[in-house]
């Protein structure tokens, strides 16, 4: 379903991605681990069209990413791939129900059909009472599930996720773990992780090392 074939990447003389090569199938939840610096974050935007590669190219059902550029690029990402990183990223203005919407929104479908969808995922992540509450009157894991059911929205194909526990506690990042796989279970998601939580990694379909900017 997604590709990356030979990516490379620098910033400045630093050599971030050295030919990274990597397959990622419909339904698989796939951790990537490795140390600090060792360019898994770099990769996942690179992915995620958040960034462009400096070399290699990059496929998702077919079609190549690297021609997509300006308001075409937008909308792909937008139709097609979901974001959860460490940090929620909800707009404090906007309580949990609207932070949800805001992407189908954008993406031009009817008002109605978004907030039902919205709803929807909110009940399945065990936020239907919280719809009307604004991020700060939500605890830690209660606003990064409200940014999973965000990154859900628009069905993606696959949901990109740097860290998404690293800012939780232990409670709430076991049950966030458990909330992709119950996820996968019900909407055949793909999920692509980036990650330092050694439990995380272990119970995913495959685990990806990166060193040095390669995939070991």
């Amino acid at each position: 379903m997604l590709s990356g074939k030979n990516i490379y990447k620098r910033y400045g003389a630093v050599e971030v991605l050295k030919g990274v090569n990597i397959d990622v199938q419909k339904g698989e939840v796939i951790a990537i681990a490795g140390p600090s610096g060792s360019g898994k974050s770099t990769l996942l935007h690179i992915l995620g069209t958040l960034d462009k590669a400096d070399m290699g190219t990059i496929t998702m059902n077919g079609m190549e990413l690297n021609s997509l550029e300006g308001k075409k690029l937008a909308a792909f990402r937008n139709r097609h791939i979901g974001f959860v990183f460490q940090f929620h990223h909800l707009l404090p203005e906007f309580n949990a129900l609207e932070n949800v919407c805001i992407p189908g929104w954008l993406a031009g479908r009817k008002k109605k059909e978004v907030e039902v969808k919205a709803e929807e995922l909110l009940e399945v992540l065990g936020l239907k009472e919280r719809l009307e509450n604004k991020p700060s009157q939500l605890s830690g894991g209660e606003q990064q599930r409200v940014a999973v059911a965000r990154s859900l929205i628009n069905n993606p194909d696959i949901i990109f996720a740097d860290e998404p526990t690293g800012n939780l506690d232990s409670a709430n990042a076991k049950e966030l773990h458990q909330l992709f796989f119950d996820l996968r279970k019900q909407y055949n998601q793909t999920f692509l992780i980036v990650t330092h939580n050694e439990e995380l990694a272990t119970l995913s379909d495959r685990v990806l090392h990166m060193m040095d900017g390669k995939i070991g």
